[in-house]
């Protein structure tokens, strides 16, 4: 039988390099992060554009049956609000023409686009699980991450304990 010892520098070796790459591959989401994309539709959608409004950013995914559950509330969420725009992202490598089949059978009232999974956007952190969804405050900053399904009351909470906290 082997010494543990021997195996230790080797262990600590590797556990350094992937907490390396894994802070390479992950940075962390901007306190104002910048977003420009464009969206299925072919219009473009700027989040710096969106000054003066909460902004949801929601990464879903055609396969995650949560996400698909959560889109009908924000949709209605979003439609019933003037101070609320939302983008959302699906996050998976599929066809696009799958991804916009997909937002036939499931409309909501905001736009939603595909960026390259393989391109990570620069200022969100890769998602770890799907949805994720950030509410992007008036002024741009991050006002809240959720990771897992998000409800209304979760979003207007969420306002509210930030416009408090002004």
């Amino acid at each position: 039988m082997r010494s543990p010892s021997l195996f230790a520098p080797l262990l600590a070796a590797l556990a350094f390099a992937f907490a390396g790459h894994a802070a390479i591959a992950a940075p962390r989401t901007a306190e104002r992060p910048s977003l420009s994309i464009t969206t299925l539709d072919g219009a473009r959608f700027d989040l710096a554009a969106q000054r003066g409004k909460w902004v949801i950013v929601n990464f879903w995914a055609t396969w995650c049956s949560p996400c698909i559950e959560e889109m009908p509330a924000l949709s209605a969420f979003v439609a019933s609000r003037e101070d609320v725009r939302a983008i959302g992202l699906a996050w998976e490598d599929t066809e696009r023409d799958e991804v916009l089949e997909f937002a036939k059978k499931h409309p909501v009232k905001y736009p939603l686009a595909q960026p390259d999974v393989y391109e990570p956007l620069a200022d969100f952190e890769t998602p770890r699980g799907l949805p994720t969804t950030y509410l992007i405050a008036p002024d741009g900053r991050v006002a809240k991450k959720f990771t897992g399904p998000v409800t209304v009351q979760d979003l207007k909470r969420a306002i509210a304990a930030a416009d408090s906290a002004k």
